[in-house]
């Protein structure tokens, strides 16, 4: 039973990780952190993201253009950058790492104990990943929330709200945490099924041994 739980924990938390992964990537790059509806225009929709900012319209279509400065971005953006690439390479890290403790894969399969610490590594890059991408996701959507209420600027300025993106970006980094949760649990049960396994070696031997010693008394 524990060797079931821990097969099905170990690919059902690789495959929430690689899912979770895929999703941030997607969310790094696409345009949609934020919407904004113009009422003098609806046939014009702008939307933001952490690389450029697009405009759609009905008869043009999409047009986007790349932000000019790093520098002149405002602060959440700039940190989101940094945290959305972190989030990427350590996501794909884990994965790798994960992916190499696995026991359907052959490599190292007498090493039980470097198996389960590979799982353990795999399961902590995940949630640190998961973290790098909720952490940006969170404080942009707060500041959006913050100036759609600022009552400092004039009701008839439009607002920016949440885009597409922040959503994806939410389930990446749930996905991401809830992949390493169950890496980890499947690496703690990584020793029953061993020490059952020395105890099924040990009936076998103490049966082979039975077995020549009755042919041994046959033979005399």
């Amino acid at each position: 039973m524990a060797l079931v739980f821990r097969t099905v924990a170990q690919l059902a938390g690789v495959s929430l990780s690689l899912l979770g992964w895929v999703l941030s990537c997607l969310t790094n790059y696409l345009p949609y952190w934020k919407n904004l509806n113009l009422d003098l225009n609806e046939m014009e929709n702008w939307t933001m993201g952490l690389w450029q900012t697009c405009v759609t319209q009905e008869e043009v279509g999409m047009q986007c253009k790349d932000f000019d400065s790093f520098l002149a971005l405002p602060a959440e953006l700039r940190v989101s950058r940094i945290l959305m690439f972190l989030s990427n390479g350590l996501g794909f890290l884990g994965l790798l790492v994960s992916g190499f403790g696995l026991d359907c894969l052959r490599i190292g399969e007498g090493q039980r104990d470097l198996k389960r610490r590979l799982l353990i590594l795999g399961g902590v890059l995940s949630w640190a990943s998961g973290i790098a991408a909720l952490v940006p996701v969170s404080w942009v959507a707060h500041k959006t929330v913050q100036e759609f209420w600022d009552e400092n600027i004039p009701d008839f300025v439009p607002r920016w709200e949440f885009g597409e993106a922040l959503f994806l970006g939410w389930f990446a980094g749930l996905s991401l945490l809830l992949g390493g949760c169950l890496l980890n649990c499947a690496a703690c049960f990584s020793h029953a099924p061993l020490a059952s396994g020395h105890y099924a070696v040990a009936q076998m031997q103490d049966h082979r041994r039975q077995l020549e010693t009755r042919n041994t008394n046959l033979k005399n």
